[in-house]
């Protein structure tokens, strides 16, 4: 790749099979400022695809990954990001199922489709591009497609890489998004970013992992974005009382137009959540959902749903070494406890209806985009949601 010719005119028709120049946010060290500079995104290779970003947002997991919580996902100079839409400006040799110009969305929780992962209707893991947050090259050859202009590499992020105007992912980790009529893109290419990560995620929790039912009863642990997503998945699917739990109330009145009809916020009241949502539901709800990351939480989370049927569902990211705040004695009360990753979809084959159900109004996109700014501001956006003022800020070239 240090050979291939290197462009600024960003016509497909000239850049294909070139390395390109274009702009990108690079993290240089935990949580030091991104550095919005000029970088070479080489070509894809085979069975790669290359997109053009058109917008991408900043999700928690890019904050914690950023800040470097986890010793052992660190990896410098990087582009993060994962959330993003766009198109394809090129793809590697047998590429079938892309091809340049169609509109994608990247996914950090890939679907190869032939391993025994993939084949399997249980689970949405896949073997060789499932989820991994020490990965930080293509599959491949062990390499990146990200250098400095001076020829130092520049690690990849969650199979995505999304800071950057051009960036190169395993064809398995990128989906086509069909569009309906006239085909016309304009009113859903900005939504269709929260796809990739916290809005898939959270319906996806709440319609695919719980399969939440109607008429039920549910409690939303930590009300950012991928919470509110668990409560619009709940709403859609006609759950009686959805109950957020947040110890910022200034989030409850954009949670209520979200799904929530009741707010906890753990710091008014010494008795433990647990008990109130207890009270509130008749000795538990049927579903929790843990979106915080927080062990204490997640035992809350647990202890509220109903003893002989309740669901707990972990999505929150945990850094902490520390293992479940739980006695094996405490399932045999009948709750239960599980994972989900991005919402259970399978993200090349079940991704595609999803979106048509969101461009439905089935889910409902624009309140989760609180903030719009240019990709020269990333450093500003991560304030934003460090300081918890925003959902999604997305990031426009």
């Amino acid at each position: 790749m240090a050979g291939s010719e290197v462009v600024r005119n960003l016509n497909p028709n000239d850049t294909r099979g070139k390395t390109i120049t274009c702009k990108a946010a690079v993290a240089y060290g935990p949580g030091e400022p991104f550095v919005v500079e000029h970088v070479l995104v080489h070509p894809p290779q085979k069975m790669e695809v290359r997109i053009k970003i058109l917008f991408t947002s900043i999700c928690h997991t890019d904050l914690s990954a950023w800040q470097g919580e986890n010793e052992a996902q660190r990896a410098y100079p990087r582009i993060f990001g994962h959330e993003a839409s766009g198109t394809v400006e090129s793809v590697g040799e047998g590429v079938r199922d892309v091809k340049e110009g169609d509109l994608v969305v990247p996914i950090f929780n890939g679907e190869c489709g032939d391993c025994k992962y993939c084949k399997c209707e249980k689970t949405n893991k896949c073997e060789r591009f499932g989820v991994d947050a020490r990965k930080k090259v293509m599959v491949s050859d062990g390499a990146t497609r990200f250098s400095t202009v001076d020829g130092k590499p520049i690690f990849h992020f969650l199979n995505t890489s999304t800071f950057t105007e051009y960036t190169v992912v395993d064809s398995a980790c990128v989906v086509k998004i069909h569009v309906d009529g006239d085909g016309d893109l304009n009113p859903y290419i900005k939504r269709l970013t929260l796809l990739s990560c916290g809005v898939s995620t959270g319906v996806g929790a709440a319609w695919n992992t719980a399969n939440v039912h109607s008429g039920s009863t549910v409690a939303v642990f930590g009300l950012g974005a991928v919470g509110l997503a668990v409560a619009e998945g709940a709403r859609a699917r006609g759950a009686s009382k959805i109950i957020g739990v947040d110890i910022n109330s200034g989030k409850f009145i954009k949670a209520q137009a979200m799904g929530i009809t009741d707010f906890i916020n753990p710091r008014d009241d010494e008795k433990p959540v647990y008990e109130r949502i207890r009270e509130m539901t008749g000795g538990g709800v049927h579903y929790s959902f843990e979106c915080a990351g927080n062990l204490n939480v997640l035992r809350d989370a647990f202890l509220s749903a109903h003893e002989g049927w309740g669901l707990t569902v972990i999505l929150g990211i945990h850094p902490s070494p520390k293992m479940l705040p739980i006695h094996p004695m405490e399932l045999f009360e009948g709750r239960r406890i599980v994972g989900s990753v991005f919402g259970g979809f399978k993200g090349k084959t079940q991704l595609p209806h999803f979106a048509k159900e969101c461009m439905h109004g089935v889910v409902k996109l624009d309140d989760f985009i609180t903030h719009e700014l240019p990709f020269e501001e990333i450093n500003k956006a991560f304030d934003l949601l460090t300081a918890g003022k925003s959902l999604r800020c997305l990031l426009h070239f």
